[in-house]
């Protein structure tokens, strides 16, 4: 069974645009890190986000990562935040796992060990295909956030046609 593992950026932003619930309707069960958790809590998180994460799902579980299952990655996860090395260290100690991160040098590093992920924009349209959610409301909400994405991109989501960058 795929584990889905979450970094903070995926779901503060699913959080903002009122549309979090797709994690579950897609994923079924979703893990976040013990920094992850922290991150959305944190006096500095939007108020909507943490009173959310505060009042967890049941389909949200909280995991200690374990950094000796995979030392020899110790390196690659120096360069990125916590909460996104937790989560690829936990994505990565998995047989069959789905990494939901935004941060490109995050991206680059699950990557580079074989990690598949997506991020915020991938979970909006896998839900849009699936029929969860409007796509171009979902996307029109998200530029009004601090999202970075190209205009470019959001039109070739909307329009069907697949990134190739």
């Amino acid at each position: 069974m795929r584990v889905v593992v979450a970094d903070t950026s995926p779901i503060d932003y699913l959080v903002l645009l009122s549309c979090v619930e797709v994690l579950q309707q897609l994923y079924g069960q979703v893990v976040i890190p013990a920094a992850v958790f922290r991150e959305l809590s944190a006096d500095g998180a939007p108020a909507k986000v943490a009173a959310w994460v505060r009042t967890k799902p049941e389909w949200l579980a909280v995991r200690a990562e374990d950094p000796s299952k995979a030392p020899e990655i110790s390196d690659l996860l120096a360069s990125i935040d916590a909460g996104e090395a937790e989560a690829i260290r936990i994505a990565a100690g998995e047989v069959d796992s789905l990494l939901l991160i935004d941060d490109a040098a995050g991206r680059a590093v699950a990557a580079r060990l074989g990690v598949t992920n997506t991020g915020t924009l991938g979970v909006l349209v896998a839900a849009g295909q699936a029929g969860i959610i409007d796509l171009r409301t979902m996307l029109d909400r998200l530029k009004q956030t601090n999202f970075r994405v190209s205009g470019a991109l959001l039109d070739r989501l909307l329009d069907g046609t697949p990134d190739r960058s």
